[in-house]
């Protein structure tokens, strides 16, 4: 398979996702996540196999998986119930399953990430398949003008473990993008403190997902935040509605993590935003 060091990650996601489902009380149920994790086994080549799918899942980097892809679940079902025709849009998708994990029969749902891995994802999932998959950067704005050719309200963006690997300058003139284009919308998306995009903790950051996945994606950390409030002077209308990190979620693993990384919370963590 030729992905970048990045897109490798949506494979420890979704190994995160089967791995928590096979215990006898998972965090969440994904059953699609195991059948594609085993297609995907199936035909790799033996070296694939050793570096991608075989290392050790470290217990709690599952754990903030799994959280992190309930709450996600959890916006998604709560915008469907709430908004007339309701889009879900994920951006930077990777292997994600959350298709079947929501109420998708609800809502128009959308899939966007770079070509060579949507066409992995079509050749996986093949009939499975029955929502939109777009085969293109989230920096290039022609996904926007597809997604909205039948209007341009109720969308939801979700943007999990993304934005961090872009550009900020690229970043910024993307939300300005979506705050001109979207309207009565929200966008939710994983963001990390801008001390952890340059210099030691950018190196720790590197050295920490090495040691956990076996690549080198931490040192494509470029997009930071100073705070949430940052996003809303990125574009006409954006305003923060919630901030969530792993530490605060009542079924945080190991459960000292609560209280030895509390003061840390806002390091690495989810913001939700309407788009007005």
């Amino acid at each position: 398979m030729k992905l970048t060091e990045v897109s490798k990650t949506a494979l420890t996601t979704l190994r995160c996702h089967a791995f928590e489902s096979q215990k006898q009380k998972p965090l969440i149920c994904d059953p699609m996540a195991q059948y594609c994790l085993g297609q995907l086994v199936a035909r790799a080549t033996e070296e694939e196999e050793k570096q991608l799918y075989k290392r050790r899942l470290n217990p709690a980097l599952v754990s903030y998986i799994t959280l992190r892809a309930r709450k996600y679940d959890s916006i998604a079902n709560r915008f469907i119930a709430e908004m007339p025709s309701p889009t879900v849009v994920n951006l930077g998708c990777g292997f994600d399953t959350r298709y079947w994990r929501i109420d998708h029969d609800k809502c128009r749902y959308i899939e966007l990430d770079l070509p060579e891995m949507v066409d992995l994802k079509r050749s996986v999932l093949k009939d499975n398949l029955s929502y939109e998959l777009i085969g293109c950067s989230v920096l290039d704005p022609s996904w926007i003008e597809q997604v909205t050719l039948t209007g341009n309200t109720n969308f939801l963006l979700m943007a999990e473990g993304l934005f961090m690997y872009l550009p900020k300058a690229e970043v910024i003139c993307l939300f300005k993008a979506l705050s001109e284009r979207f309207e009565r919308s929200r966008i939710v998306l994983e963001v990390v403190a801008e001390a952890y995009t340059r210099g030691i903790w950018k190196q720790l950051i590197t050295m920490k997902m090495r040691r956990e996945t076996g690549s080198d994606a931490g040192s494509f950390y470029n997009f930071g935040i100073r705070n949430a409030a940052e996003l809303e002077t990125y574009g006409k209308g954006i305003q923060v509605l919630d901030e969530w990190a792993y530490v605060d979620d009542p079924d945080v693993r190991p459960r000292i993590y609560k209280y030895m990384y509390k003061g840390l919370s806002r390091t690495q963590w989810t913001v939700t935003a309407a788009i007005n």
